[in-house]
């Protein structure tokens, strides 16, 4: 009963709590800001020294000298093993996060914050360092989230406060990679805990916005792009915009299923151990002398498509190649997002039909730039189904404050075209495979522990708890309903108190029941037939 207490009082209690969460959001900030920082700096000096390496490599092979090959070949069968260490030490720290916190926030799996930190720290800057197509974005977002619940760890929080933390660690990473503090605070409500609450506003604002200002400190306050300056996209000239969505919808649609067939061939393959990381390492050693242009994350790529005009075959060369080595490198699990490697095959896609559209006559080279721009959102739509969140997010990284409704128009139709065809979002799909091979993924999909801990939901219309009366709704046993608050009511949470949609409700329940209590409180329900 005393924890029951406490917990309903650290709820329900504003002006105090609010406090608290203000000054956790703000610690979760400035430790997410520094490791971020740190994880930034590393990958810059690696996409310093890399183009480096390889001229050093090439120079010495010419001229007869192979030991500085052989030098570089070894490096590379040095850093597969140490990948496959880190991997098989913390399972958790595999690929790219996301979908791991997001499992956690829904209460199917479980980290251990320290650990899965400094591992997928390392192990990003091993992986990505060395040339494979991996983004710092989820890595960096699962950062956050380590860095949240360590916090709150720390201080002895409820399992509550911890969600909260968590997901406001997150947006705090993403936030402080890309120096998007709104759409870091987006993407942690959209994507991840996918409800909304004013506590959970604050501390991710407080968050996102502090582990921003601590990499701008560091790195300045640019966008991550170098796009410069763009035309403003002309009114008359939006219905290119749909076109563009419908083009980029369709590639955007084929990703999930890539990923996917992907990863399932290292498993029917059998590909394990050391020769996992390996293979697309190798393909990484190979490349920088064939392809360079698709090594790493790519946002070099997009600062040059906007500067450079390429012809058309190349374009669709560095497409082709930038999808499919980004399969092969994510399909092998090993630490590394593929946010950024989204972004950059929307890019080249946006250069692609800006090529072919320039070309035939019907768009002025002027708006090429434009376009490029826009491909990035849209893909990004396409492929995560979450709009708000990809047009801020290019807003932001690019510094196109003035193209949002331009950005939201061509996200919406991609997003459509991916609806339509029955594409699933790609972080949701990648959950539900490691929860189905959990078994085989050695510990990643291990269920929650079943404690005690109180959630805040928010009554959705439409849901199963729409208008219905507390008593007739099936609850999940060992929940407890132990406030209501309507506005700035509170309702009494008696047996013949009704719900209505926008209803705080506050529950007490075991974690294990997070996801089907969200699915029943938070999401309309099938229609009857």
């Amino acid at each position: 009963m005393a924890t029951t207490d406490r917990l309903v009082k650290d709820m329900i209690r504003e002006r105090r709590f609010h406090f608290r969460l203000f000054i956790e959001g703000i610690l979760v900030g400035i430790f997410a800001g520094c490791v971020i920082a740190l994880f930034r700096y590393l990958l810059g000096v690696s996409e310093i020294l890399r183009p480096m390496i390889y001229s050093i490599v090439e120079d010495s092979f010419n001229n007869g000298d192979y030991y500085v090959p052989a030098i570089y070949f070894s490096a590379f069968v040095i850093i597969a093993w140490l990948l496959m260490k880190i991997v098989d030490n913390e399972p958790m720290c595999t690929g790219s996060g996301i979908p791991q916190i997001k499992g956690i926030l829904g209460g199917r799996m479980n980290m251990r914050w320290l650990s899965v930190l400094v591992s997928k720290l390392i192990g990003g800057v091993l992986a990505i360092g060395a040339g494979l197509s991996l983004g710092r974005e989820g890595p960096s977002v699962q950062l956050g989230a380590c860095v949240g619940q360590g916090v709150s760890r720390g201080f002895i929080r409820t399992r509550y406060e911890e969600r909260i933390l968590m997901t406001a660690g997150s947006g705090a990473g993403l936030a402080a990679a890309f120096n998007a503090p709104l759409a870091g605070v987006i993407f942690g409500l959209e994507e991840l805990n996918k409800s909304f609450s004013p506590v959970l506003l604050m501390a991710s604002v407080t968050a996102a916005v502090t582990a921003t200002t601590v990499t701008q400190v560091i790195f300045g306050a640019g966008p991550v792009f170098h796009i410069g300056e763009l035309e403003v996209f002309p009114l008359n000239m939006f219905g290119t915009l749909i076109l563009l969505g419908l083009f980029i919808g369709v590639l955007g649609r084929s990703f999930n299923p890539g990923l996917l067939l992907a990863m399932n061939y290292y498993d029917r393959l059998k590909i394990k151990g050391m020769l996992r990381p390996l293979l697309p390492l190798a393909m990484a050693a190979a490349l920088g002398f064939i392809l360079p242009e698709i090594l790493g994350g790519g946002n070099r790529l997009v600062d040059a498509l906007s500067r450079h005009w390429y012809p058309l075959y190349f374009l669709v060369i560095l497409f082709a190649g930038k999808f499919l080595f980004t399969l092969v490198c994510f399909g092998s699990g090993v630490p590394g997002g593929i946010f950024l490697p989204m972004l950059v095959l929307g890019a080249v896609s946006g250069a692609v039909f800006s090529s072919l559209l320039v070309n035939a006559g019907f768009l002025p080279e002027i708006y090429a730039g434009d376009l490029i721009v826009f491909g990035m959102a849209a893909f990004f739509a396409a492929v995560v189904k979450s709009p708000i969140t990809g047009s801020v997010l290019i807003m932001e990284m690019t510094g196109s404050f003035h193209h949002l409704l331009a950005l939201i128009c061509v996200s919406m139709t991609a997003y459509l075209v991916a609806d339509l065809t029955g594409g699933k979002p790609v972080y949701e799909e990648l959950l539900n495979r490691a929860l189905r091979l959990k078994e085989q993924a050695q510990g990643i999909g291990d269920n929650s522990s079943g404690r005690r801990i109180a959630l805040e939901l928010v009554v959705a219309g439409g849901s199963m708890a729409d208008k219905a009366l507390i008593r007739d709704i099936k609850w999940p046993e060992q929940t407890v309903v132990v406030d209501i608050k309507r506005g700035l009511q509170r309702i009494n949470p008696m047996e013949e108190a009704r719900l209505y949609p926008g209803d705080f409700l506050y529950l007490l329940t075991n974690d294990t029941d997070i996801s089907h209590l969200k699915d029943m409180i938070e999401k309309e329900a099938p229609p009857r037939r």
